[in-house]
């Protein structure tokens, strides 16, 4: 009886590599695929206003230019790893909380393999500073609310209630926050990477 082929666990990039999805390797990683890929991924299942879709390319950029505003003295590494706290979704997509939720440990556990590979293979700790971690997670919410309110379809009220009022004035970011194609969200991904990494 002919053997079942296990099936396939990797994915071909763009640069040539094939990153195995359940075992990653640091040196199938990419930060040109990264860019790439998190250009053309969209935030909140695509559920937002306007012609082209707010990227988790954008969305990068604007967590690490917000934990920037909240905490001026931080390392610029604590920056390249804001910038890259969603870099798996270059891979597995932007799910949703709630569906993340319904996955359970199955996509914690890939979602983290991942990320370790992509940290690692910067020179970034997998296992960030609880200050950093919760810089970070501070960034991620407001910028949540800046997108909900904007784009999402989200009344303020509702916004603050899932995200937190946020501590920083919109309008310090309106660049990144205006409508953005994926070739620019790409663009400058990976210019604010070089300029971290240089500074870093």
């Amino acid at each position: 009886m002919k053997a079942t082929a296990a099936p396939r666990a990797w994915q071909r990039m763009l640069s040539g590599r094939r990153l195995d999805i359940l075992n990653p390797s640091p040196l199938d990683v990419e930060i040109e695929d990264i860019a790439h890929g998190l250009a053309r991924v969209a935030r909140w299942n695509g559920q937002t206003r306007g012609g082209v879709i707010f990227s988790v390319a954008q969305h990068s950029v604007l967590v690490a230019e917000i934990c920037a505003r909240l905490d001026p003295a931080a390392p610029a590494r604590w920056r390249l790893h804001a910038l890259l706290h969603d870099a798996p979704e270059y891979v597995i997509g932007d799910m949703i909380s709630p569906f993340k939720a319904a996955l359970g440990a199955v996509y914690t556990e890939v979602e983290a393999r991942l990320a370790r590979a992509i940290l690692q293979r910067f020179s970034l700790s997998p296992d960030p500073p609880p200050a950093l971690a919760r810089l970070t997670k501070r960034a991620d919410r407001i910028s949540a609310f800046f997108e909900a309110t904007l784009y999402a379809g989200f009344e303020t009220d509702e916004a603050k209630r899932l995200f937190g009022a946020p501590a920083v004035d919109p309008r310090l970011f309106d660049d990144l926050l205006a409508p953005m194609g994926s070739e620019e969200a790409q663009a400058l991904f990976l210019e604010r990477f070089k300029a971290f990494e240089r500074a870093s």
